[in-house]
């Protein structure tokens, strides 16, 4: 094995750092707020044990799969709009979660370290209403009774929000209702923040949304949780365990690494252990993950 290939096999087994990339005048960088380890065999269930052997550089020594947690900074013009608000200050393991054990509560640390402030944040954009995207727009920040992003917009999806009872099903009933005086629903091809567009993803939940930021001819695609770790890029039949509807999951990572391969096209993928930037290439019979 190449020192190269060692290299991208420990970033595949490890949460991500802050990354950061430029895209003409526009940043935007990753914020960290935690990590999942998640059960693959359960995870992907999809994929069995021969599966597993052929892709092992995908998961841990346990069997794990390394999930990152956090959100995604959009910087322009001296505005700041942030993706998805992580898990927030919250450790949870089975049986809680059968699938693994989450830690989250980075995320205000990391957003200080990038030079920025929650009240720097004009709106919170979600992905979708799963725990691990909504953490601290309804927690409390440190030493307050209030979420720490009290100057922000939450913008959702119309059709995430009208079928919350879905979220509520998971448990979230508190949550949302920390959350809905602040939420504005928000719908396909709306521009959110300068270049930034809504296209709604369903699949992984009913009204699950990616976000396209484009700048000129480049643009990145924040494909949320339609793919959770890179070996989906290469198996888009593996649908996540949880995911709302799999059929329309799978038909959606099919048509977005389509559209990953375009020129001039990045994909933010917020789950990917310490890879959350790459391209997809066609690497002889399967596209592949390529970090940027």
């Amino acid at each position: 094995m190449t020192n190269t290939a060692s290299h991208l096999h420990e970033r595949l087994r490890q949460p991500s750092e802050i990354r950061s990339l430029r895209l003409g005048e526009t940043k935007l960088s990753f914020v960290p707020d935690g990590v999942a380890l998640l059960k693959a065999r359960l995870w992907l269930d999809t994929a069995d044990d021969e599966d597993w052997a052929e892709n092992a550089e995908y998961v841990d020594e346990d069997g794990h799969l390394v999930v990152s947690m956090g959100g995604l900074l959009v910087e322009r013009d001296g505005r700041a709009l942030l993706i998805d608000a992580g898990f927030g200050p919250l450790e949870v393991g089975p049986p809680q979660s059968p699938f693994g054990t989450l830690r989250g509560g980075a995320l205000l640390d990391s957003l200080a370290a990038l030079g920025r402030s929650p009240a720097d944040i004009e709106a919170v954009a979600f992905t979708h209403l799963h725990p691990d995207h909504v953490g601290w727009a309804w927690h409390p920040a440190p030493g307050s009774d209030r979420p720490a992003f009290t100057a922000a917009d939450y913008l959702v999806a119309e059709p995430e929000w009208t079928q919350r009872h879905h979220a509520e099903e998971m448990g979230m009933g508190d949550m949302l209702k920390a959350m809905e005086p602040r939420v504005r629903t928000v719908h396909e091809g709306e521009e959110i923040f300068p270049g930034v567009q809504v296209r709604l993803a369903a699949g992984h939940s009913a009204g699950h949304t990616a976000y396209v930021i484009g700048a000129g001819a480049q643009r990145v695609i924040a494909f949320g949780d339609a793919f959770h770790s890179p070996v989906q890029v290469s198996h888009p039949e593996w649908a996540a365990a949880v995911d709302h509807d799999r059929a329309q999951s799978t038909a959606l990572r099919r048509t977005l690494l389509a559209d990953l391969a375009e020129p001039d096209t990045i994909g933010y993928g917020g789950h990917f252990a310490d890879v959350v930037f790459g391209r997809v290439h066609n690497d002889g019979d399967r596209p592949v993950w390529r970090p940027v």
